[in-house]
């Protein structure tokens, strides 16, 4: 199960980087929320430069799915 419903809706980078900061708010405030919004604009910049889209979406996949496991854990 993904952390958040619209997980399959998303197609685009903005569009993860949208899921990925509301499913931060799930998490309990102060550090590790900090931690995760920190590690989620950080990935962003670090992969601002891909053009290939079957890279991109395998990255979408992936993100969507250490996600998952970060709320369900």
């Amino acid at each position: 199960m993904s952390p958040l419903p619209e997980a399959e809706l998303v197609r685009s980078s903005v569009q993860l980087y949208r899921y990925l900061l509301r499913c931060c708010r799930r998490l309990p405030q102060g550090p590790i929320q900090q931690h995760y919004r920190h590690a989620i604009r950080q990935s962003f910049r670090v992969h601002a430069d891909e053009d290939d889209p079957e890279r991109i979406q395998q990255i979408i996949r992936r993100a969507i799915e250490d996600a998952d496991w970060v709320m369900n854990k």
